[in-house]
């Protein structure tokens, strides 16, 4: 095939098939420059509020172009930016009772400050917050883009549709999914590599609840998988590491994988079953 034809037919299916989609580049640019705005004002970045003022506006006109791809009105774009930037001032408060939560936990944390410019789970909590937000508000697309941003820079994949209570604290925080109808409580904390996932992934259940409840006060811990829509996990519980849970557990129950140890005598050593190399 001819290079120009194939240039052609590429150029032609983008602008067909994308053309109700944001620009994903300026989608990006949007939600990182509205959390370093909120979040992380380098030192001398801005000379007085006037000028704090001028970089908000700036991100209102973004915001509505961002809508244009996906909402033919400009009266409804104008409605969602006023409803958007209303809130900002409630989701601020929320995340930071999440940095918060962390510095509460984490031993390793030393300042609020620390965790604001340097901690993924925070950063990934906080775009999560606010996606979910314009999820609520019934945006198209756009919610999705801003949390996957976040899942390209911190390994944690948070859909904008899972329900998230107060001073939720993630720890290290790689490879954590959190499906889009998980329902999480207050202070919850979450380490790495946790799947609160669907136990039947079928297209037909697409408009069920198909990702586990989380209550108040509960401790995950690292590679932990609890799966399904019916599963409910107590308050004040702790599941351990490795845990694979597929059922409820009571408030202020105790889930472990237990380990096996066996020491080695001179006696030759079995063969596992399951060695692989």
């Amino acid at each position: 095939m001819d290079r120009k034809v194939l240039i052609k037919q590429l150029f032609d299916k983008n602008r067909e098939s994308f053309a109700g989609f944001p620009n994903k580049r300026q989608a990006e640019e949007f939600i990182n420059g509205l959390f370093h705005l909120l979040f992380t004002p380098y030192h001398g970045c801005y000379a007085n509020e006037n000028e704090v003022e001028i970089a908000f506006e700036k991100l209102e006109i973004e915001f509505i172009h961002l809508l244009e791809a996906t909402i033919a009105s400009d009266e409804e774009r104008d409605q969602l930016r006023l409803r958007f930037f209303h809130k900002l001032p409630e989701l601020y408060h929320h995340c930071l009772k999440d940095a918060e939560a962390i510095l509460q936990f984490d031993p390793a944390a030393f300042s609020l400050e620390e965790i604001l410019i340097t901690y993924p789970g925070f950063f990934a909590t906080a775009v999560y917050r606010i996606a979910h937000w314009l999820w609520e508000l019934n945006v198209p697309v756009l919610p999705r883009l801003f949390t996957e941003f976040a899942h390209r820079q911190t390994g944690i994949d948070i859909h904008p549709g899972a329900e998230i209570g107060e001073a939720f604290a993630i720890d290290h925080g790689t490879g954590i999914v959190i499906g889009e109808t998980t329902v999480i409580g207050n202070s919850v904390k979450i380490y790495q590599g946790v799947t609160l996932g669907a136990l039947n992934v079928a297209k037909s259940n697409a408009n069920k609840k198909r990702h586990p409840t989380i209550q108040d006060h509960v401790v995950i811990y690292s590679g932990a998988t609890i799966l399904g829509g019916d599963t409910v996990v107590g308050s004040n519980s702790i599941i351990g590491g490795n845990v694979w849970l597929t059922y409820s557990v009571p408030a202020h129950s105790v889930v472990y994988q237990l380990s096996e140890v066996k020491i080695r005598d001179k006696n030759p050593f079995p063969e596992p079953i399951n060695f692989s190399i």
